[in-house]
């Protein structure tokens, strides 16, 4: 089991550092697959995802590819809404977790279909501060309670509605897991469901898949980004649906 975690953290970095999630919307169905349940999946997620945000976001900025403007607005609102919505998941049934995750990525997948592509000389969009802390909010408070960063929400979002190229876009939804992801980690830590030890295999392999995740995001072209983006959407899909109807 160790020498499986190590490699799904490897695996999970990678997508984390390509797609700027956290990498809960993977790790969470392949930790059911694995045999965990819903509850100790999402609590390994939450740290893998604390991990992965952290050092991916700094590697981000070194590159110049991380937007902090709104990011910062966002976060904040991110690390509130991360605080509450870890103690949400507590006191909700694991059937009703698994049904609100199958909706989300249903809608990630049809908003970022429909945005445009916009390049990296494209203006963005501005929304008031207060507006920008309230998506935070809610973004986060939805995201902890599933377990995963709120990138996936809060991605389509940006390119939907503040027209962010797609590979700034994903920089700054992966900046915002790292506020969602310690708020969600610290209220989680208070109620004891962290499976330390498993978690621990996971989120320290998945910094080498971190590195070479942002490698190939700064490789590949937008357009094929946002397919594969969409590609990621399908296949956490079907895993879910895999464990909930099999």
């Amino acid at each position: 089991m160790v020498m499986e975690l190590i490699l799904v953290g490897i695996f999970v970095g990678t997508m984390s550092g390509f797609f700027g999630i956290g990498g809960g919307m993977i790790l969470t169905p392949i930790l059911l697959v694995l045999g965990f349940d819903i509850k100790t999946a999402i609590g390994i997620s939450i740290m893998q995802m604390v991990f992965s945000s952290i050092f991916g976001s700094y590697l981000n900025y070194k590159k110049g590819l991380l937007l902090l403007g709104e990011g910062l607005f966002i976060g904040s609102g991110g690390f509130i809404g991360g605080y509450i919505g870890g103690y949400v998941t507590g006191y909700v049934s694991d059937a009703v977790l698994q049904g609100l995750f199958f909706g989300l990525l249903f809608f990630a997948l049809f908003r970022l279909f429909f945005s445009k592509n916009y390049d990296d000389s494209c203006q963005t969009k501005s929304l008031p501060k207060v507006v920008l802390f309230l998506i935070g909010l809610l973004t986060g408070i939805f995201a902890m309670t599933l377990g995963i960063g709120g990138s996936i929400i809060l991605t389509p979002l940006l390119v939907g509605m503040l027209c962010y190229p797609i590979k700034k876009a994903v920089s700054v939804g992966l900046f915002f897991v790292v506020f969602s992801s310690i708020a969600g980690l610290i209220s989680r830590l208070s109620t004891g469901t962290i499976d330390f030890e498993n978690g621990l295999y996971v989120a320290v392999a998945s910094l080498v898949g971190v590195v070479l995740g942002i490698w190939l995001k700064d490789v590949v072209t937008s357009k094929n980004h946002k397919i594969a983006l969409m590609a990621l959407y399908v296949f956490a899909i079907l895993m879910l649906a895999k464990n909930i109807w099999l």
